[in-house]
């Protein structure tokens, strides 16, 4: 068991996880009519198939680096999925994996098996991935004359990452 403060740190970090996938979920509950379909240009994913690529991308390196945590992965990567209370339970469910593997790899004191020197790279990864992402799910809106504003977004997503608790 790590000692208190890197205890402290570590839930800091399971946090930081958390939070992100609070806001693209809320990122995703707050899409306007069609807004799923959305796409930034012709040939680009369209806001659903980010948002299953987001999930296939969490699973795919949890199956590499952590096995023993390894879930089923969809059978395709950019999945077309119209139902937003699915897309919603696939993301909690991939985020709740990652979770479990970088504080269970973290307090074991085990590294990656494959890509990262540390646990919590895959988190940083994971967050930076997801971070771009989110930028072009906001794009595409805008793109296609949905645009979320700043007083709309702002409770949505920089809200909760700077909120105490």
């Amino acid at each position: 068991m790590p000692d208190a403060p890197n205890q402290d740190l570590l839930e800091a970090l399971l946090d930081s996880w958390d939070r992100n996938n609070t806001i693209l979920l809320n990122l995703l509950r707050a899409l306007p009519e069609g807004g799923l379909e959305a796409r930034a240009m012709e040939g680009s994913p369209s806001i659903a198939q980010l948002f299953t690529h987001i999930h296939f991308v969490r699973l795919v390196f949890v199956s590499e680096d952590a096995p023993e945590f390894a879930r089923p992965l969809p059978e395709e990567e950019w999945v077309v999925e119209r139902d937003r209370s699915r897309i919603a339970q696939m993301l909690k469910d991939s985020a709740q994996t990652v979770r479990d593997v970088v504080k269970s790899r973290v307090e074991a004191g085990r590294d990656m098996n494959l890509h990262y020197d540390h646990p919590i790279l895959l988190l940083q990864h994971m967050l930076w991935h997801e971070g771009y992402h989110h930028g072009q799910i906001k794009l595409a809106l805008k793109l296609t004359g949905r645009p979320m504003t700043d007083e709309q977004a702002g409770p949505l997503t920089w809200h909760i990452w700077m909120r105490k608790k």
